[in-house]
């Protein structure tokens, strides 16, 4: 009754004011004198005044409409907050169907027309560089080109530098990775230590020495097991510009398979470590070893405030026609971008790779002369049989010349006369005889050439930082700005080959298993760091800080060293030895568990109706965890929630898209906004009764039209097993998908393929995918069982092969979660030798050779088959989504977890699921991929149809997902966490439901983070919080009816001053992605503005 009354009251509100407002309208045009001076005869001098009249007025009722808007949002706030009537139950209908009642509540979709104009593109030039085109034109013939096999002979005359001196960097650099032959833990014994221990005393020895560091893990370990002298030491070093630490993230992250958040997250971890402890910003960034670069990394690191950035491992037909078209440095643009502003200065070295054989020039049978590790003696040697030799007065004269032949040779390939020479390796510089053979050799060479003018080049030791500095000046521009005739280029440089047909796809799925456990990793570290920042704001404004457990904190941040430790190139690749993915498990699990422990001590301190009750105690937690994990390999199992007469609750944390705690004793609660409704599926595994369940035939999954958007799904057994005739190829597969407001099905034919490796010597490892031919027909020994469930909240069909059960679920709910199929595939290849299991979707969409993949879950990159590739050059990263279109259709593939995706043929999508490997390929690693595990792959179908009129425009080199495929990732990736109250002796303490906004969020706005920042004690947290938001891009094109969700857009504007429920936002400043820049003053206005796709980060604190 007390919401009928609310309800009634708002609503006599509104009319009230609209009856008003006409009424004061009227009012002052019957009253206005100009009116009657004529008598009712109009001059032409009145007629004007009267279109004015008539504007006034229109105005006035555009502003009472927005009145009335403002008033039905709040009543809509005001229904979704009170506690209404019971839920109605579902009932059978008499044609075997399900009907759950639709939600009283009403909802709607009001997107602002300007908000849909930033997806049709066409703003800007478009740069001279589209990565998407140089691909489709390039021949990708590999002629041999003789010393540098990969390009071509390099010629100049001597008098090229008689007017400008060529200036030549030698960056002496050591690349260490966080664990890939060794643990992370015993690189740093063994090697790392030694190799910064090393770098402190060298240095010191000659000012004109200089080193490049780029990995912040490392540095922190070492940082903490030296003194405080060294530590000075290092600081001397980092400000007179002799240390340079490049980029400065946590590692050197993957960018195919990372996700954006956690991207961000190691960038700011690192970032932060190095303003506290070194007080150093980095300036340049610096990806040796990435397998492939993602345009991602250059927006964050533009947004970070970086000016320069140097990439290496791209394709080699690439690298050598950007070298013959004097492309290796760039303005590198995000595809969107019509202003400039995400331009950053790239430099893409040439040649092969970063070692110093492949750094001085065209030729490494002579740059490994220059090797002085390697002079004779020595544990390592040059593999072309010249070795290299101890620079004399009596040799300099020759060695000089034959380096110097070199930089003049690589400096033909760039436009300016500045040269970077990279000097380094794998884990270099470990001992101090090879500081001193490098440096000193060297520096006799630089003194040599630098003593004779007519040599017209100046060579010395240099950072990264120096070389970009000094290119800046010579081409007389400011730091970061475009120099003259430098091109612009968008796009990115998937997928990469290193030699011949060599195409480094496979790691886009290896260890899929981990790949996943990643993810679980980041959406707890999100939902955590959300939750943790509201309770400490909370028990602050409440005076009740000291019975709050903040040395939580300390678990948050061991969970994002860990979740960046894990972005390391050889961590979620899947591309490290056997015992270092272990560590890399047990790792995970560890942070999983604590920051599961810092989200139920949040939750119970945020639904306690007396706040004063609150008792943390962690032997007797007041919430239990929704899963547990036995070990780092084994997949989750559910907490089992036994049911007798007392009541329990369950506290759903972390929804989409901003955290949500909300309690309920009621079993089919459901969440405000698009946060996913609970049913009573508590039961697993066989524990559940089997009523309803009709395996006996072929599921036609019939759904009640009044809330399912998706009215069947239809399925085929390929072996007929079901009806008792042979076996054929014992596939049971998707046949069709239709929409309840459609009459035809779509053809949604899903389908498992086997793909072998070669039998030459080249075969398929960790990294590399080199396939026997197409793949072939999974034909299991037996064909399939099926189980056919149908039930009130969802119907589902499992067909349970030998190497996979399938699981597609049609959810009959509103919301997102109805909208779309779920489908989750257990894989376990542990018995094949050599195979990989694929997954291929077959359509009746029209994609004429044209898909889609997202990179890094942040934006969206249109591909094209491309028939003159061998086929694993055709596959991509597909960190959350790839898609297929037409004009009249879009079917989705979203992903929870990162793995290899192509289209081989037209309507086709193929996903590589899992791939069991016996030999290595020959990249390092010296394993193939023999520990597979049993893992959940877990998907969501979302077929979308095209509005009339908003046809797909060709050859955008841009694409957007809709808001719906948008909320459906958010869905998967970060899944609602369900907390069961522990058992206890009743009565408990009073709960209530927790709200943490005040007032809803524009839908293409996303919380990435409210990440709170440290403290001067590193285990206690500041005041502070970074508040981290994303505005998303999106297609407009494709329908929205019937979402089952409110979902409005407010061109960019939040008011975020009243954003969160009982908290004030005492303090604002907007600054950099990882706050070492203030981007304004703080204000005491809340209110902000941000572009589509645009990340912005917020210092914040709440009270």
């Amino acid at each position: 009754m007390k919401l009928k009354k609310q309800v009634t009251v708002c609503g006599a509100a509104i009319f009230c004011v609209a009856v008003f407002s006409l009424y004061l309208m009227l009012d002052r045009v019957q009253h206005d004198p100009t009116r009657h001076q004529n008598g009712g005869n109009f001059p032409r001098s009145q007629i004007s005044v009267l279109q004015n009249r008539i504007e006034q007025l229109e105005q006035l009722l555009e502003e009472n409409h927005e009145i009335i808007s403002h008033i039905k949002d709040s009543v809509l706030e005001l229904t979704a907050n009170v506690e209404g009537p019971p839920a109605l139950l579902p009932y059978y209908t008499a044609n075997s169907s399900w009907v759950v009642p639709p939600e009283p509540r009403p909802s709607f979709f009001s997107i602002s027309p300007q908000d849909c104009q930033f997806a049709l593109g066409g703003r800007g030039q478009k740069p001279e560089l589209q990565m998407l085109t140089v691909s489709e034109e390039l021949p990708f013939d590999n002629v041999d080109g003789g010393v540098w096999k990969q390009g071509f002979d390099i010629s100049y005359s001597p008098h090229d530098w008689d007017t400008e001196d060529l200036q030549v960097f030698v960056v002496p650099h050591s690349h260490n990775d966080p664990g890939w032959i060794k643990t992370f833990d015993k690189y740093y014994t063994e090697q790392t230590q030694h190799i910064l221990n090393s770098m402190v005393s060298k240095l010191q020895e000659d000012p004109r020495r200089r080193f490049l560091w780029a990995e912040v893990s490392f540095f922190a370990k070492w940082w903490d097991n030296i003194n405080a002298q060294k530590k000075a030491a290092v600081r001397r070093l980092v400000g007179n510009g002799q240390l340079e630490i490049a980029t400065g993230g946590w590692v050197m992250p993957d960018e195919a398979n990372s996700h954006y958040f956690a991207l961000i997250d190691q960038l700011i971890e690192g970032h932060q470590w190095l303003e506290k402890n070194l007080g150093a910003t980095p300036r340049s960034g610096w990806a040796v070893d990435p397998f492939g670069h993602s345009p991602t990394m250059p927006y964050l690191l533009r947004r970070a405030n970086l000016t320069s950035m140097l990439i290496q491992r791209v394709h080699y037909a690439i690298k050598k026609h950007f070298a013959a078209t004097h492309s290796l440095e760039f303005m590198w643009r995000q595809t969107w971008d019509s202003d400039s502003s995400t331009d950053i200065f790239c430099h893409m070295m040439p040649f092969y790779s970063y070692d110093v054989p492949h750094t001085c020039g065209p030729d490494p049978k002579i740059c490994c002369q220059f090797d002085f590790k390697r002079l004779p003696g020595g544990r390592i040697n040059c593999p072309w049989k010249v070795p290299p030799r101890a620079i004399t007065e009596e040799n300099v004269a020759e060695r000089a010349g034959l380096l110097l032949d070199q930089y003049r040779k690589k400096s033909r390939l760039f436009r300016s006369n500045v040269l970077l020479v990279p000097l380094g390796d794998d884990f270099r510089y470990d001992k101090p005889h090879e500081w001193d053979a490098q440096f000193f050799n060297y520096q006799r060479l630089f003194d040599f050439l630098n003593s004779k003018p007519d040599l017209h080049v100046q060579a010395q030791f240099g950072t990264l930082s120096d070389y970009f500095d000094a290119l800046y000046k010579r081409t007389g521009v400011e730091p970061g700005a475009r120099p003259p005739g430098f091109p612009v280029l968008s796009g990115d440089f998937f997928s990469y080959a290193d030699r011949e047909d060599h195409y480094w796809t496979g790691y886009y799925t290896s260890r899929p298993f981990y790949k996943s456990l990643d993810r679980v990793l980041e959406a707890h570290l999100r939902g955590a760091e959300i939750l943790y920042s509201l309770a400490v704001a909370h028990a602050r404004r409440s005076g009740l800080a000291s019975q709050y457990p903040l040395s939580n904190f300390a678990l948050l941040t061991e969970a994002r060293r860990t979740l960046g430790l894990f972005q390391h190139h050889d961590a979620i690749t899947g591309t490290a030895k056997e015992a270092v993915v272990v560590d890399y498990g047990v790792r995970l699990l560890r942070s999983l568990v604590n920051l599961k422990q810092v989200v139920i001590n949040a939750a119970h301190y945020l639904v306690l109706g007396d706040k004063e009750t609150y008792h943390f105690d962690p032997e007797a937690p007041f919430l239990q965890m929704d899963d547990t994990r036995l070990n780092h390999d084994a997949l989750p199992e559910r907490t089992v929630i036994q049911l007798d007469s007392s009541p329990r609750c369950l506290c759903p944390s972390a929804c989409q898209p901003w955290a949500s705690v909300c309690c309920s004793c009621n079993w089919a609660w459901t969440g405000p906004g698009p946060c996913p409704p609970l049913y009573a599926s508590t039961c697993t595994g066989g524990s559940c009764p089997s009523a309803g369940t009709r395996p006996s035939r072929c599921a036609s999954l019939t759904l009640a039209p009044a809330t399912s958007p998706l009215a069947t799904a239809t399925c085929r057994s390929g072996s007929q097993a079901l009806l008792g005739s042979s076996r054929g190829q014992g596939c049971v597969s998707w046949q069709s998908i239709r929409r309840v407001d459609e009459e035809q099905e779509q053809r949604v034919d899903m389908e498992f393929l086997i793909y072998g490796t070669r039998t030459s010597k080249d075969k398929s490892g960790a990294y590399l995918f080199l396939p026997d031919g197409e793949a072939k027909p999974y034909v299991p020994k037996d064909p399939p069982v099926l189980r056919v469930t149908e039930g009130p909240f969802f119907s589902e069909v499992v067909a349970y092969y030998e190497h996979v059960h399938q699981v597609v679920r049609l959810y009959n709910l509103p919301g997102v979660e109805g909208l779309s199929l779920d489908v989750s595939l257990l894989v376990d290849i542990r018995d094949y030798v050599n195979k990989e299991l694929a997954l291929r979707i077959q359509t009746y969409i029209h994609s004429q050779g044209t898909f889609f993949t997202d990179l890094n879950g942040f934006q969206v990159q249109p591909r094209r088959y491309l028939k003159k590739l061998p086929l694993q050059a055709n596959f991509y990263p597909m960190p959350v989504m790839a898609y297929l279109q037409d004009a009249q259709n879009r079917l989705t593939l979203h992903t929870a977890q990162a793995l290899g995706v192509s289209s081989l043929h037209d309507g086709q999508l193929e996903v590589i699921l899992d791939r069991r490997l016996m030999q290595d390929d020959n990249r390092g690693l010296g394993q193939g991929l023999k520990d597979n595990k049993r893992t959940c792959n877990h998907f969501r179908l979302l077929l979308e149809r095209r509005t009339a009129g908003r046809e797909v425009q060709d050859g955008l080199s841009t694409s957007y997902p809709s808001l719906l495929s948008h909320l459906t990732s958010m869905y998967l990736n970060t899944p609602v966490l369900a907390l069961p109250v522990a058992k206890r002796q009743l009565p408990g303490p009073a709960l209530r439901s927790f709200h943490p906004l005040a007032s809803s969020v524009p839908c293409d706005f996303h919380l990435l983070n409210l990440r709170t920042l440290q403290a001067e004690d590193d285990s206690l947290p500041s005041a502070e919080t970074a508040l981290i938001l994303h505005r998303k891009g999106f297609d407009c094109g494709l329908e929205a009816k019937n979402l089952g969700f409110n979902c409005t857009t407010s061109q960019g504007k939040v008011a975020l001053g009243s954003l969160f429920h009982g908290l004030d936002v005492v303090f604002l400043q907007p600054t950099s992605l990882t706050l070492l820049y203030p981007l304004a003053s703080p204000s005491n206005g809340t209110d902000i503005y941000l572009e589509p796709m645009e990340i912005a980060t917020f210092r914040l604190r709440l009270g």
